[in-house]
């Protein structure tokens, strides 16, 4: 065990890049992931790290600077928030095609709709098809190890593939919690030093990143398209070694509290499932049968693992914290997901999506209240009257 200290997000993470022992990092300020790299400037500036630190000109430059230092063998990091994260869209294909396993930190905030800098997911979710691997921390603890969970996974040879180890802002970024951080020598044996085979090197010329035939991009995505499936073996073994080496063990796909007689559920991910927790556990005492279930990886979402998980319960209440407008079922994107998973056990489980939180909203433990009395009545009537309800304005 290393030393526990009373640390927020942000500096759960820097410490989790700083044992990762990352060879180049570049930053452009925006709030609230600033506190990552405020932290990893500090840490560079005193001696702690030894790592090249890089300001890019903005979140653009961010992701192209690590996008060459991966592509000549450097183990990177970088990272954004809102905007920033959206700013940088152009560049997250070219990284996961050339299969460079680039780590970017992501403190979720809303995208200025406008002039609102709260907490949401919309910003990573809006990156969701990039063929990067993508999860969240509901904790600064799970914060840090996250960022070792994901290099491993995201630099096996089997994968190959960039990470978003998204925090929510605000509620994990700048939250303090008591953090674990562990010794070097443990962390040098879960995660070994990256060894890329193609080095860019101008010893022996090669050309990454061409102009290409349309008839030479297909195989390409397909290649993609196979490894994202390889990762759920490979973050199966990187949590049992992670449970062996560190004495805290992850389920890789999701969380479950209370739901072993549990009727009704509600399935969502990050710090607002921490609240969850605390209104099941009050409904618990009062004899309900509720329970609560946090989704860890998003992407490759487990779609055999949420059915398997999902399909015992009568009811399934999807929390999403961002605005996806338009989409199919008025929801959002896990409740298009969950439902997509469940299709086929058709009416054999209820789902009804709930929308809360945006803008960096507190969810309070009144709306939980509500969402629950929603899935009680659902689950003894068999009727789903609304697929989805923005809360507070429908419920």
């Amino acid at each position: 065990m290393g030393k526990v200290k009373n640390i927020s997000g942000c500096v759960a993470v820097a410490n989790g890049v700083r044992l990762a022992d990352v060879d180049v990092i570049c930053s452009y300020p925006i709030r609230p992931y600033t506190g990552i790299m405020s932290e990893l400037a500090r840490m560079v500036a005193d001696g702690e790290l030894d790592a090249e630190f890089v300001h890019g000109e903005g979140e653009h430059a961010q992701l192209s600077v690590v996008y060459g230092a991966s592509a000549a063998g450097a183990r990177v990091f970088t990272g954004s928030s809102g905007v920033g994260v959206t700013y940088a869209f152009e560049v997250y294909s070219p990284i996961s095609g050339e299969r460079l396993p680039v780590q970017m930190a992501i403190a979720d905030r809303t995208l200025d709709p406008p002039g609102d800098f709260g907490s949401e997911h919309t910003d990573a979710e809006c990156c969701r098809d990039q063929g990067w691997i993508q999860g969240w921390a509901s904790t600064p603890q799970e914060a840090l190890d996250n960022t070792l969970i994901f290099y491993r996974v995201g630099e096996d040879p089997r994968v190959l593939l960039p990470q978003f180890a998204c925090l929510d802002g605000y509620f994990v970024s700048h939250i303090l919690g008591p953090v674990d951080i562990p010794e070097p020598e443990q962390v040098k044996e879960f995660l070994p030093p990256y060894k890329n085979h193609h080095v860019l090197d101008p010893r022996k010329p090669q050309i990454i990143g061409p102009q290409i035939e349309p008839a030479m991009g297909p195989p390409l995505q397909y290649q993609r398209y196979q490894v994202m499936k390889n990762v759920f073996k490979v973050l199966e073994e990187a949590c049992d070694d992670f449970a062996r080496i560190f004495g805290r063990r992850y389920d890789p796909y999701m969380e479950e509290y209370y739901t072993g007689d549990a009727e009704v559920v509600i399935f969502g991910q990050g710090a607002h499932m921490e609240t969850v927790k605390a209104v099941v556990k009050r409904l618990r005492n009062l004899g309900e049968k509720v329970g609560a279930v946090r989704l860890r990886t998003f992407r490759p979402f487990p779609t055999e693992q949420v059915k398997e998980r999902l399909s015992r319960f009568k009811a399934v209440g999807v929390l999403d914290n961002s605005s996806n407008f338009g989409i199919s079922g008025g929801g959002g994107v896990l409740l298009s997901e969950v439902r997509t998973a469940l299709y086929d056990f058709g009416d054999k489980v209820k789902t009804v999506g709930f929308v809360a939180g945006l803008g960096g909203e507190v969810i309070t433990h009144d709306e939980f209240y509500r969402m629950f009395q929603k899935l009680k009545e659902i689950a003894k009537t068999g009727k789903v009257e609304k697929t989805a309800y923005w809360l507070p304005f429908e419920l």
